[in-house]
């Protein structure tokens, strides 16, 4: 039967073991690089993805790629984004997660969140007028999300500080900025 469907066992167990492998340690790898590996890409970025899944397919897949070592190695990975979405719902989550960074508290840049996210400032300038700021003084919070997108808390409406939960440094950003707990 294996022969038939063009893998045999051995091969269809090495192709588990590649694809939990580079799953691994390609979840490793993002949360090395940080959040900014996830944010907005540029042209090269996107080329650079799509040569890493190339590189990716064939390493999980082997040399003679076929049908059933393909749907082996997408059954291995979408269980492996299953396990993790189950752990992250474990009281161990947190760490599968990574934190949110402050990066503006009110119209201070937090130069520290900046370097701890290796966003330079012109990014930063860049995320405010996509968010439609026009001033450093209408911000009330700028947050690097754990998801590499940048959140801008405008002034005007008070933070409500359920939505700062495991934000550090949160204590930075203006008290007049905050509802009162």
């Amino acid at each position: 039967m294996w022969h038939n469907l063009g893998v045999s066992p051995s091969e269809a167990l090495w192709v588990v073991v590649s694809a939990l492998g580079i799953y691994t340690a390609f979840s490793l790898m993002v949360r090395g690089f940080g959040q900014r590996a996830l944010a907005s890409w540029s042209t090269l970025d996107h080329a650079i993805v799509l040569a890493l899944g190339s590189v990716l397919g064939r390493v999980v897949l082997g040399y003679t790629p076929t049908l059933a070592a393909g749907i082996i190695g997408l059954a291995t990975m979408f269980g492996m984004l299953r396990l993790e979405a189950y752990l992250r719902r474990s009281r161990h989550g947190a760490y599968l997660t990574s934190r949110p960074i402050l990066l503006m508290a009110g119209s201070e840049i937090i130069h520290d969140g900046l370097r701890k996210a290796r966003i330079h400032e012109e990014e930063l300038y860049f995320k405010l007028r996509q968010a439609g700021i026009r001033n450093l003084s209408e911000v009330a919070a700028a947050i690097l999300e754990p998801t590499g997108e940048v959140s801008v808390l405008r002034r005007g409406e008070l933070i409500d500080p359920l939505l700062l939960t495991r934000v550090p440094d949160q204590l930075r950003i203006p008290r007049e900025l905050v509802m009162p707990e």
